[in-house]
C-alpha cells in the first residue's frame, strides 16, 4: 500500500524517531515489549536520542590543487578552500569566477591523490628544490609564461610513462610531501567544527594497473590530527608503493595498530576498472581470492561509490535488459586513460547490481562476502569545488569549469576512442543517516553502512527490512521507529527466516525541496544458483494514481514537463513524497539474497540545458538536455 502525506508530515515520519526504543533484531519485538518500552519515556520524541535521526550530506571524493593531476589541469583552490566552498561560503573558482552552493554540505572529505601530493602548489610558488632541476626550471618558466596547459599535459605524460624526474619525485619519507600532508591534515582540523560542520581527513590511493586500469581507494580517517599525523598516505609509484589493494589494507592495519586509530577505504566507482574492480582473481597477483582476502577486504571497504561524474555505476544495460532506467550516465568506452577498449565480458565486475551477486557467489564458496558494500556518491571533482547540482555544475577539472566550449572538448581521448565533456554527470553526493555531525557519528554510520547515493538532489529516503511489518506501518506517523524496532535499517541484516515467512519491507521518500517531485519507489533483488545471477526489479509505489501490473513493474511513464530552451520544469506530475510497504513474492529462504531501494525522480534539466541557455549555444542531437535523477540505497541483505 502507498500513502502519501504533506510535506510537513513526511518529514516528521522520517525523522520522529523515539530515542529510548533500542534497536532489535528482525522480529523480535511484540506489543508487551513496545508498550514497556513507551512506558515512562519523555513526551519529545527527540530527547536522548542514540538512534540516527538525521540525514546528513557530504562528499567523500574531492580534489584540490594538492592533487598532481588537478593542479596540472590548473586547479588553483587548496583544501582551505575546499572546506570553506563545502561550508556555504563563496570562493572564486580557478577559470570561471565566484562560486557558491545553493545549500551548504554537512561533511566533505578532501582526498587527493597520495602519489606527488602537494607538487604543483609548490612549483607555482617557485619552491626551490624543484627549481634546482632544469625540467621543473623549463615548466616554471613556461608556467609563468601563460603556458600552463602545455606543461600540464608534460607534467601528466611524463607521470603516467614512468619518466617523471627523479629529483621531482615526492616520495612519502621526504620534507616537501611530509609538509603537504601536514597541511592537509592542518586544513581539516582547521575547518572541522562538531555538530556543525564535519572536516574528515583523508587522501586517494591511487592503483592504476597497467595499462590504465582504475583500482582508486579513498581513505576516511576517523581521527583527528593527534593520530593521523603519526603516518603519511599509502602511494602507489614511490619505491615502498604497490598498486595491490592488499598492500593498502596492511597499511591501514598498520596505522591503527601504531595508532589505536581508526580507518576505513571507499572503492572508486569502477567502470573504468575493465573488469579488475569486483575481481574473481587478485588483479594484481593474478592468484585466486582467498577466504583471507575476502575477510579483509570486507573489513576494510565497507562502502562502494556507486555514482560519479565519471560514469554511474549503479547497473549497465548488457547486464540488465529488462532495466530500462539501467543506462544512466554509462561510461563504457575503455579504461581510465582508453588505453584499453572495454569488451562486454568485462562489465559484470565493475557494475555495483553486479558486484553484489558476484559477492554472494564468492560468500558460497569462501565463507565470507568480499564485496558487501554499502551504497554512496561523491563528485571526484578536480576544481576543489564539491558541485553535483546540475545548475551549478563546475566540472570535472579547471579545464571543463563553466565555458561555450567545454561541452564539446574532449575528456579523455586515445586513438579511435573518445569521451567528450558532455559526458560527464553532475554527480553525486553521500547521505549518511546518524545521530550527529561528528567524524565519530558520521563514520561510525558508514561502516555499518547506513547511507544511500544520490546523483545530486537531497532527497530523503529510509528503507527497513524485517519479517512482519505490514501496511499499517505505512500509516504511522514515525516509520523510522517502528522501523528500528521491526526490522533493520539499510546495510543491515536478515537472517533465520520465520517458517513459512518472507521478508517485508518499509520504504519511506521525500522529494528534495529544491529539485524534482519523485516517480516511483523500485525495490531492486539479486540472488545467485548454481553460480547463475539473478535479479528482479519491483516497482513497490508509483507516482500520480499509476498501476502496477502483476509483474511487479509499472509500464506507465511518468511524462515529462521540461522546458529544454529556458532549463526549466514544472512540479505538476509526480509525488513530493511516498512510503509503502512491500513483502516479497518470491522468496526462497535456502538462497542468499539482497535487496536495496531505488528511488526516481520526474525529469529535469540537465547541466548541458543549463549551459545552453546561459552560454546561448546549440549542442548536438547527440547530447542529453534532460535527467531523471535517482538514489541508491545500502543493500540490505538476506542469509539464510
Amino acid at each position: 500500500m502507498k500513502q502519501t502525506f504533506t510535506v510537513a508530515g513526511i518529514a516528521l515520519l522520517i525523522f520522529a524517531l523515539p530515542a529510548v526504543l533500542p534497536a532489535q533484531d528482525a522480529g523480535t519485538v511484540d506489543e508487551e515489549s513496545l508498550k514497556a518500552a513507551y512506558k515512562g519515556r519523555p513526551y519529545s520524541p527527540y530527547a536522548g536520542g542514540a538512534v540516527p535521526t538525521r540525514v546528513f550530506w557530504g562528499d567523500t571524493h574531492l580534489h584540490t590543487s594538492f592533487s598532481m593531476d588537478a593542479g596540472a589541469f590548473g586547479a588553483r583552490l587548496d583544501p582551505n578552500d575546499a572546506y570553506r566552498f563545502a561550508r556555504g561560503e563563496e570562493v572564486e573558482s580557478s577559470t570561471a569566477g565566484r562560486v557558491r552552493l545553493a545549500r551548504p554540505l554537512d561533511f566533505l572529505v578532501v582526498a587527493d591523490h597520495s602519489d606527488n601530493m602537494g607538487w604543483f602548489p609548490d612549483i607555482f610558488a617557485a619552491a626551490p628544490h624543484l627549481l634546482a632541476d632544469p625540467t621543473g626550471r623549463e615548466w616554471y618558466d613556461k608556467i609563468q609564461a601563460g603556458e600552463g596547459m602545455e606543461v600540464a599535459m608534460a607534467v601528466i605524460d611524463s607521470f603516467s610513462r614512468g619518466e617523471f624526474p627523479e629529483a621531482m619525485m615526492y616520495w612519502p619519507d621526504g620534507k616537501p610531501y611530509k609538509e603537504a600532508w601536514a597541511k592537509t591534515i592542518e586544513a581539516a582540523e582547521r575547518y572541522n567544527e562538531p555538530g556543525r560542520f564535519t572536516a574528515f581527513i583523508g587522501y586517494e590511493w591511487t592503483s592504476q594497473v597497467p595499462p590504465g586500469q582504475n583500482l582508486h581507494r579513498v581513505v576516511v580517517y576517523r581521527d583527528d590530527a593527534d593520530k593521523a599525523s603519526q603516518t603519511v598516505p599509502a602511494t602507489t609509484y614511490s619505491p615502498q608503493g604497490s598498486t595491490d589493494p592488499e598492500y593498502l589494507w596492511k597499511l591501514l592495519q598498520a596505522y591503527e595498530d601504531k595508532t589505536g586509530g581508526d580507518v576505513l577505504a571507499i572503492a572508486h566507482n569502477g567502470n573504468l576498472s575493465n573488469g579488475l574492480m569486483f575481481p574473481m582473481i587478485n588483479p594484481v597477483t593474478d592468484k585466486p581470492l582467498t577466504q583471507e582476502y575476502a575477510k579483509t577486504r570486507a573489513k576494510w571497504e565497507p562502502l562502494y561509490e556507486a555514482t560519479q561524474i565519471k560514469g554511474d555505476g549503479e547497473a549497465h544495460p548488457f547486464l540488465s535488459p529488462n532495466d530500462e532506467f539501467a543506462d544512466f550516465g554509462t561510461w563504457d568506452k575503455g579504461n581510465l586513460n582508453l588505453s584499453e577498449s572495454k569488451t562486454d565480458d568485462m562489465l559484470v565486475y565493475e557494475y555495483a547490481r553486479s558486484g553484489l551477486q558476484l559477492g554472494l557467489q564468492l560468500e558460497e564458496k569462501l565463507g565470507t562476502n568480499p564485496f558487501k558494500f554499502g551504497m554512496i556518491g561523491s563528485t571526484d571533482s578536480h576544481t576543489a569545488l564539491a558541485t553535483a547540482d546540475d545548475d551549478n555544475f563546475f566540472g570535472k577539472h579547471a579545464g571543463s569549469e563553466p565555458s561555450a566550449e567545454r561541452w564539446e572538448h574532449p575528456f579523455a581521448k586515445f586513438g579511435d576512442l573518445e569521451i567528450l565533456g558532455w559526458e560527464t554527470l553532475a554527480s553525486g553526493y553521500i547521505a549518511v543517516w546518524a545521530p550527529e555531525n561528528t567524524r565519530t557519528a558520521l563514520f561510525d554510520a558508514m561502516e555499518r553502512k547506513e547511507t544511500y547515493a544520490t546523483t545530486g538532489p537531497r532527497m530523503l529516503v529510509r528503507f527497513f527490512g524485517g519479517w512482519d511489518f505490514e501496511e499499517a506501518d505505512a500509516v504511522t506517523r514515525v516509520p523510522a521507529a517502528v522501523g528500528y524496532q521491526k526490522g533493520v535499517p539499510m546495510g543491515g541484516d536478515l537472517r533465520n527466516a520465520p517458517a513459512g515467512a518472507s521478508p517485508t519491507f518499509l520504504v519511506a521518500a521525500l522529494k528534495d525541496p529544491l529539485g524534482g517531485n519523485l516517480d516511483r519507489i523500485q525495490i531492486i533483488k539479486g540472488w545467485v544458483d548454481s553460480d547463475n545471477r539473478h535479479e528482479r526489479i519491483y516497482d513497490v509505489a508509483v507516482s500520480d494514481g499509476r498501476t502496477i501490473g502483476s509483474d511487479g513493474r509499472c509500464k506507465t511513464p511518468v511524462g515529462s514537463t521540461v522546458d529544454v530552451a529556458n532549463a526549466n520544469w514544472t512540479n505538476s506530475i509526480g509525488d513530493t513524497e511516498i512510503i509503502t510497504v512491500w513483502k516479497d513474492p518470491d522468496f526462497d529462504p535456502d538462497q542468499r539474497a539482497f535487496y536495496y531501494v531505488r528511488v526516481l525522480e520526474i525529469p529535469t534539466p540537465r547541466w548541458t540545458a543549463y549551459d545552453a541557455k546561459y552560454f546561448g549555444i546549440e549542442m548536438g542531437d547527440e547530447v542529453p538536455m534532460t535527467i531523471q535523477q535517482r538514489a541508491y540505497t545500502s543493500p540490505i541483505w538476506y542469509t539464510p
